[in-house]
This record gives C-alpha cells, structure tokens and sequence, in this order.
C-alpha cells in the first residue's frame, strides 16, 4: 500500500470514487477539526497561486497547519540534500506537498521521507489537478462513466494525469498534439491498460477537429510550461494551429464544458473571451482544488472515518 500520491496511478478505480464523494462532501461541510495537531509542509520550487493557497486553506479548514518552506530556504539538492531534507523534516512535520521541477526529486524525497508526500506539480504529473478536475466534470455533469474529455496542446504534466484519471474513472480521453509533442507511450499504455476495466476508450491524434468532435468536455493548458522558456519561441509556431477559439469549440456538444488549469496565455492556447464564456468552468476547477486536497489530506492523515483502501 503506498503511503505518498505522487502520480494518480497510485490511485485505484474505487479510491477515486472515494475522494470525489468526500471532497463533495467536505465542499457542503466547511471547516471541520479532524486534522487538528496535525501539520503539512509546502515546499515549493516554483511559483504557486492556486496550489499553494488551496493547500493551505485545505489544511486550515481541516483543523491543522502548514508550514511554507520557499526554494531560498531549503535549497533542495543544493544547500542540502534531498535524503537530508527529507529525514529531517519527517521528524516535525505529519505529511508534504512538494512542487518541483524534476519528478526524481519528489520521488527521492519519498523513498527517504517517513510520512506521506504528495506531488503538487512536478515535470511528470499533477495529479491534484487532474482529481479536483474530475470533481469539477462531476459536479457538471453527474455520472463520469462514458463522457468524453479531448485534450488540446501539449502532452504535458497536465494531460498525462488526466489521461490516468480518465482512464481510471470511465472518461473517454483524447488528446491532439502537434508531432513531437505527444504523450509518452508508458503512459499511454499504462492509461490503456486501466481502460480494459473501466471501458473508458484512449485515443490520441494530431488533429484538433477530430479530437474535439461531439466532446463533453475541451481542456487546454499553456504551450510553455515553467522551465521551458527558452522554447517559446518554437512552441509557438509548433502548437498555432492547436488554439481553442469559438470555430474550435462549436464542434463539441452543445453543452460542451471548456477547462483550463490556469494561469492561462488568454489569445494564445485559449482565444480571447473564451475563458468567461458560459461554457467555461475554469474558476470552478479552480476553487475545486481546495475541496479534493481536503479529502486527500484527510483520507492520508486519518480525517476519515473510512479512509482510502490505499491508506488503510
């Protein structure tokens, strides 16, 4: 039983179900005292708004609290080592939530931390927004089993959980990307194998039409990731016909929902006006990032009475 969340695959079919049903559960509730006398560490190596505030309150309003931990004060692999920083901090504190720009870090500090560490975005995956994304599409639009989710853009940290989650959960998943940008095959393939259980169907494709095409949901995500600057310039002309606009758009169902993680490049990936469509439902996600963490935090630090099979 693995005691860390750092990709969704150490999830299974029924802890997801589980965490949905909590997190809307924890939504209708407010603050609550079950994680009182306990503590979480955010340790961040990149920037943060909606992760590291909706962790922070996710804790707070589970009773307990954080302690923030910037890239000056800890210096992770520099000033001191990431087996250092791990041990020590497993001593003060009950669990971490770490952003970084390797995964091999964050799967460094797990093999050497003593209590659970969850990924908050790492170059690999982002499994707290693929989970809250699910909340927010069940909250839309009821039974997650046979929707269909096509990804725009890039094969990024982003669409690779998604992808897990969609295929864990039922959710036909399609993505267009541009060549060369494509989601890796392990994690095609460890999607596909998660489909045969759950009928969700995976496709990918480099034609956005196709892709979007009777959809019950469009997502995009920026072209540039953080620590890919440098690449801007040939993203941009690699991803110009990969924008979601209105024409785009129009092909998906009528009641089509458009998502974003956010922050978004508004006339890049997203065309202008799009982000305050009706369709969209970006700030939901949004705000659906501190409901999920509250069930993830209480699920993995005992806030349940019936916890996660993977936490029991």
């Amino acid at each position: 039983m693995k005691k860390d969340l750092l990709s969704v695959a150490d999830l299974g079919v029924e802890d997801i179900r589980l965490l949905l049903s909590d997190a809307i559960d924890m939504k209708a509730q407010g603050w609550v005292s079950s994680l009182s006398g306990k503590t979480l560490a955010i340790m961040f190596q990149k920037p943060s708004l909606r992760t590291r505030v909706s962790f922070e309150l996710a804790m707070r309003q589970l009773g307990g609290q954080t302690v923030y931990l910037s890239p000056a004060e800890v210096g992770l692999g520099e000033r001191e080592s990431v087996a250092d920083v791990a041990r020590v901090l497993s001593r003060y504190v009950d669990a971490m939530a770490v952003r970084t720009f390797s995964h091999q870090t964050l799967e460094a500090l797990a093999s050497y931390a003593g209590v659970p560490v969850i990924n908050a975005l790492s170059d690999r995956e982002h499994p707290c927004q693929a989970l809250a994304d699910l909340l927010t599409i069940c909250e839309k639009k009821g039974d997650l089993n046979g929707l269909t989710l096509a990804f725009i853009g890039d094969g990024n940290n982003v669409a690779r959980s998604l992808m897990l989650a969609a295929s864990l959960s039922g959710v036909n998943f399609r993505i267009a990307t541009p060549a060369g940008y494509a989601i890796d095959d392990a994690t095609f393939n460890l999607a596909q194998g998660n489909a045969v259980g759950t009928g969700a169907r995976i496709f990918c494709t480099e034609d956005p039409r196709q892709a979007v095409t009777d959809a019950d949901i469009v997502y995009t995500d920026v072209w540039t990731s953080m620590g890919q600057e440098a690449e801007a310039k040939s993203r941009r002309k690699a991803f110009a016909k990969y924008q979601v606009d209105a024409k785009l758009l129009s092909l998906a169902r009528d009641n089509a929902l458009f998502m974003h993680p956010l922050p978004a490049h508004h006339g890049e990936e997203v065309a202008e006006g799009i982000i305050d469509s009706p369709a969209s439902v970006v700030f939901d996600q949004a705000e659906n990032r501190l409901h999920l963490q509250k069930a993830l935090l209480a699920a993995m630090l005992g806030g349940l009475e019936i916890p996660l099979a993977g936490y029991r």
